[in-house]
C-alpha cells in the first residue's frame, strides 16, 4: 500500500490571536518544536515522504519552512488564495492524490499516539470500509464532530458540532482514506466540508480507530497552553538546522511567554 499524505495547514488561527497575528498556527511552538515539523517527523518516521502541505493565511513562513534542504524533495506546498475548504483541497489536489491510500491530517491538531497502529487498523479494517477516522475523547463534545459505532467500530451517526451531543467519542480529524473516496468527491458537484460534506455520505462504511494517548486542538489560547504540558518523543523532533536556529529567536516566543506570563 502506498501512501501520500495531505496536510491540511492553511487556516488563520482567528481564535489564537494574538499569537497568530505574527505567526501561523501550523507553526506554533510546542515545547520550542513547530508543530508542523512534528506532524512531518510523524510521517516520516513512518515512512510516508510524498506530502503535502496546503497554505495560504502568512503562507511566506509556511513555504520558507517547508523549503528547508531537510524537507525540500519530497514535501511540496499548494497554496490556496481563498481557502476551498478541507474536502475542497482534497478535490483541487486531485492529480497528487489520486490512485494511493490517503493520509489526511488536520495539522493544527497534537497528536501524540502510535501511528504504526492506526495504519495496521486500516490494513485490517472491515473490506466494506474505505475510510479509517482517527478518535479520542473530549471534554467538550459540542464543540467536535461526535461519532457513534457499532460493535465493530464501523461509524453508524455522526454529529458535527451539534448542542448536547449523545457522547464524547470525537473525530480527531485524522483519516486514512482510499481511492474510491477521492474520486466521489471529485465528481460530486459543492463538496466543500469534509466533515459535512464527505462523513455523513459514508456511514456505514467509515472505520474507528482510537487514540487513547494525546489529542489537542490548539485553537484556543487556553487548549495551547495544554499542549505546552504534553511531552513529545524525542524521534518526532525535527532535525536542529539554519532555519530552527533562526525560529528560537522569534518574537512569537516572547509573545507567548509574556501572555502566559512565564
Amino acid at each position: 500500500m502506498t501512501i501520500k499524505s495531505l496536510l491540511l495547514a492553511a487556516g488563520k488561527g482567528e481564535r489564537l490571536k494574538p499569537f497568530t497575528n505574527i505567526w501561523p498556527k501550523c507553526l506554533m511552538p510546542i515545547s520550542g518544536e513547530p508543530l508542523l515539523s512534528i506532524w512531518i517527523n510523524i510521517l516520516q518516521k513512518n515512512h510516508i515522504d510524498n506530502i503535502l502541505v496546503n497554505t495560504s493565511y502568512l503562507k511566506e513562513e509556511t513555504e520558507t519552512f517547508l523549503q528547508r534542504p531537510v524537507y525540500i524533495n519530497n514535501i511540496r506546498a499548494s497554496y490556496e488564495k481563498n481557502l476551498l475548504g478541507t474536502a475542497g483541497t482534497v478535490k483541487a489536489n486531485y492529480n497528487f492524490l489520486k490512485n494511493n491510500t490517503i493520509l489526511l491530517i488536520h495539522a493544527d491538531n497534537l497528536c501524540i499516539t502510535d501511528f504504526s497502529a492506526f495504519i495496521d487498523s486500516h490494513l485490517k479494517r472491515p473490506k466494506k470500509c474505505l475510510i479509517t477516522m482517527m478518535t479520542f475523547r473530549t471534554n467538550v463534545p459540542e464543540s467536535c464532530g461526535i461519532v457513534e459505532t457499532d460493535n465493530n467500530n464501523i461509524v453508524t451517526k455522526f454529529y458535527e458540532k451539534v448542542r448536547n451531543p449523545p457522547s464524547n467519542k470525537a473525530n480527531a480529524a485524522v483519516y486514512l482514506i482510499e481511492p474510491e473516496v477521492i474520486e466521489w468527491i471529485k465528481k460530486e458537484n459543492g463538496i466543500c466540508d469534509f466533515s459535512k460534506d464527505v462523513i455523513p455520505q459514508f456511514l456505514n462504511r467509515i472505520y474507528c480507530w482510537h487514540n487513547n494517548e494525546n489529542h489537542i486542538d490548539i485553537g484556543t489560547p487556553e487548549d495551547y497552553k495544554k499542549a505546552q504540558k504534553v511531552i513529545i518523543p524525542s524521534k518526532y523532533i525535527g532535525l536542529t538546522d539554519g532555519w530552527m536556529k533562526w525560529f528560537k529567536n522569534h518574537p512569537i516566543h516572547n509573545l507567548i511567554n509574556e501572555y502566559y506570563k512565564i
